[in-house]
């Protein structure tokens, strides 16, 4: 079996990025398509984003125990075979999101969002879970897990950074009205793209961790029993806690940052230029992210990174920025606690999920990682109804060419308030109820050597 490398990590993040190019434009512009585009009312969207993202949690628990209870196919993978189904599902989910039926009348329309939005969470998950899960049975060495939850934050970076920075230059024209057709021309890029990168998943990664058992149903297998080793997993519920704050940026606030720009500072394309500026952080995070978890733990640096963020997004709060190049600096350095979760964030999900092994003896990578999920789709759902409501709160008349002065203003103070509150969740799920810390992390690492060892000389 070939050793794990470059090839591993660069699959793995070509598959955050075949997810990316759909999660991230229908988290990032599915709110402004059908506010501007199909006249959608902020509060009707909120409402589905919340329980579109309950009813998408639901989903996660059954999908995570799919491959736990059965295997397809005959290469003995695990993870493998289900996201070169999935992924194709997915990019149907991304055209259809947005197909303009505008013209189909006001109940229709409202029907049909309901319809593709809960379409697209099925399509997510049934991808999502098995992708997840994958980083699990690749390797089982800490510093190998490490390299691919990097690898896995910059491919979610290289789509909502490089690509998605670039969408408001093709849905605005120059007077600062919505392109109605642009959407779905991008959505057709957008879909092909995922399938393609999904491919390269397949190809570059390999499967290292088997339990060696027949394709077909997995009779050991029992629900119950995964479900009490996830409750009574106490970092994997601080990470849920923690994730949830995080999303209240990544899928609530990031989909103000549009709008921020064209109502606020009257320049769409100040959104470009603020993604440029978060990628120029996050390179340099990618290069010293490995050297700082080495020296402080990963653990210590999210709590120490999101301390600084919390006070730093409570400052651009409070006083208002007027040029858009100082606010969008500050802004970015302000919230590079999240940037530095992000980095980290799966590598501490798989430290969960091997704490759960060293109790068990058992290999649940499916389901917790479901039960995970299960959290961050709360989060998601959370923050994109929270980003929606934001909206109808501050008085966002849908369908208008622009918004008043006063709407504005206030938009901006959602936009950096918000993640005052998600700093405040992460802190409280890393800090006091996440309790891998060093020490103890390193101890779990080799009692697991130890057995894992027992076990192959069995």
């Amino acid at each position: 079996m070939k050793k794990f490398g470059l090839r591993d990590q660069v699959g793995y993040a070509l598959g955050d990025i075949g997810g990316s190019f759909v999660n991230l434009y229908i988290g990032g512009f599915f709110l402004i398509f059908c506010t501007y585009v199909l006249g959608v009312s902020p509060y009707f969207m909120g409402t589905l984003f919340l329980l579109g993202k309950f009813f998408d949690a639901a989903c996660n628990a059954i999908m995570g125990t799919i491959p736990d209870r059965w295997k397809l196919g005959k290469s003995g993978n695990k993870f493998l075979p289900y996201i070169s189904i999935s992924k194709w599902i997915l990019a149907a989910s991304c055209l259809l999101s947005f197909a303009d039926v505008s013209n189909w009348g006001s109940a229709a329309t409202h029907v049909w969002v309901v319809f593709i939005y809960l379409f697209f969470c099925v399509a997510y998950t049934a991808d999502s879970i098995p992708y997840g899960s994958l980083a699990s049975v690749i390797t089982n060495d800490p510093i190998e897990r490490t390299k691919l939850s990097r690898a896995r934050a910059v491919g979610g970076m290289i789509v909502g950074l490089g690509f998605l920075s670039f969408v408001p230059m093709f849905i605005y024209d120059s007077s600062g009205a919505v392109i109605s057709k642009a959407f779905f021309q991008i959505a057709i890029v957008f879909s092909i793209l995922s399938v393609l990168a999904y491919t390269g998943l397949v190809r570059l990664t390999t499967e290292r961790i088997r339990d060696d058992k027949p394709a077909g149903k997995n009779l050991d297998y029992s629900f119950k029993d995964a479900f009490k080793v996830a409750i009574k997993n106490r970092p994997l519920i601080g990470m849920m806690v923690a994730s949830i704050g995080s999303l209240l940026i990544i899928n609530g606030v990031n989909q103000l940052a549009p709008i921020v720009f064209a109502e606020r500072y009257h320049m769409p394309g100040a959104f470009t230029i603020n993604s440029f500026i978060n990628i120029s952080i996050t390179l340099v995070l990618f290069v010293i992210i490995p050297k700082l978890v080495a020296r402080f733990n990963k653990r210590n640096l999210v709590i120490a990174t999101s301390f600084f963020s919390l006070a730093a997004t409570l400052i651009i709060t409070l006083v208002t920025v007027e040029n858009v190049y100082v606010f969008m600096t500050l802004y970015n350095v302000a919230t590079v606690g999240l940037a530095v979760f992000v980095m980290v964030v799966w590598a501490l999900v798989t430290d969960c999920i091997d704490y759960a092994e060293l109790q068990t003896g058992k290999h649940y990578e499916g389901t917790l990682y479901a039960l995970y999920s299960f959290a961050r789709k709360v989060g998601m759902g959370l923050g994109a109804a929270i980003g929606s409501y934001s909206l109808g709160w501050i008085g966002f008349v849908s369908g208008a060419p622009s918004q008043t002065p006063g709407v504005a203003n206030s938009l901006l103070k959602m936009y950096t308030g918000i993640p005052v509150i998600a700093f405040l969740l992460i802190i409280i799920g890393m800090g006091l109820i996440y309790n891998l810390n060093a020490k103890k992390t390193n101890e779990m690492y080799a009692a697991l050597k130890e057995m894992r060892a027992k076990k192959a000389a069995v």
